[in-house]
């Protein structure tokens, strides 16, 4: 179990767990920041020492171990393609309402 994921998902509107190399972690954040979001939180993965564990967690939760997970009002959303899709067809922008994070 990773509580610090755990609290993070928690504590924040919009959490992405990425990797600094990973082209689908730079797609997903390079859509997010078309949006001028309030409380958002970006955890590079492989600047921590318990990346493995939290990957382990998410494949937990989510179903997938991949990055990014993108979790928007506590929810995993998917990945970069997935935050893509629901950016271009309008879901995004109506999730980050919902939740106040836009």
């Amino acid at each position: 179990m990773s509580s610090f994921a755990e609290e993070q998902i928690k504590s924040h509107k919009v959490v992405v767990f990425s990797k600094t190399y990973c082209p689908y972690c730079v797609k997903a954040k390079n859509v997010l920041k078309k949006y001028d979001i309030k409380d958002i939180v970006i955890i590079e993965l492989d600047n921590r020492d318990d990346a493995d564990q939290m990957q382990d967690y998410f494949a937990r939760v989510t179903g997938a171990r991949t990055v990014p997970r993108v979790f928007i009002n506590g929810k995993c959303i998917g990945g970069g393609d997935d935050t893509a899709r629901l950016d271009s067809n309008g879901q995004l922008k109506e999730l980050l309402q919902a939740c106040d994070a836009i």
